[in-house]
């Protein structure tokens, strides 16, 4: 269970992404991206794939700022 922005893992940020729209684009790899659109803007997310292990927190904080999605929003579940 994530706690702030510490242990994500990759379908915890994929079941965020999908509450707020995002689908998946492609894969490249064991990158998937993901598009959607927050506050009417287009946004291109890159997830990195790496089993059950937990996203670094420098990527997950990349991550957020593709996304658009304040780390507020991240960090409240």
């Amino acid at each position: 269970m994530p706690r702030g922005i510490f242990n994500w893992t990759f379908d915890d940020v994929v079941d965020f992404l999908k509450e707020y729209n995002f689908t998946l684009n492609y894969v490249n790899a064991s990158h998937y991206y993901y598009h959607g659109i927050y506050e009417k803007k287009s946004r291109h997310v890159c997830v990195p794939f790496h089993g059950k292990v937990a996203i670094k927190t420098r990527t997950l904080k990349g991550i957020i700022m593709q996304s658009g999605i304040p780390q507020k929003e991240w960090t409240k579940k």
